[in-house]
């Protein structure tokens, strides 16, 4: 029974993390095209939300495909840095 558990747990945060990244590259993607096109914008603070919440991967794998947020220094660094702890974490709990 506890193994079951352990492997509903493991499918929900594969799940989450999934979810969390997919959005996350698309909010840096719609935030490329409405910065390309002087559209309103996604606030600077709901991008780096999305990546603390867990989408870091996704954040920086957009940064590199749309070449958007690179010149920043809070995403040149902090995206990495972010990605780094949550890995961190991950290790610290999960494994």
């Amino acid at each position: 029974m506890i193994a079951l558990l352990h492997n509903i747990n493991d499918n929900i945060l594969l799940n989450y993390l999934v979810l969390v990244n997919l959005i996350t590259f698309a909010a840096f993607g719609v935030d490329k095209y409405k910065a390309k096109w002087n559209k309103w914008r996604i606030p600077e603070s709901n991008l780096i939300f999305l990546s603390i919440i867990g989408g870091s991967a996704g954040g920086i794998l957009s940064m590199l495909i749309f070449k958007h947020k690179t010149h920043k220094m809070k995403f040149k660094i902090g995206m990495p840095i972010i990605l780094l702890l949550q890995i961190l974490i991950f290790i610290y709990f999960i494994i």
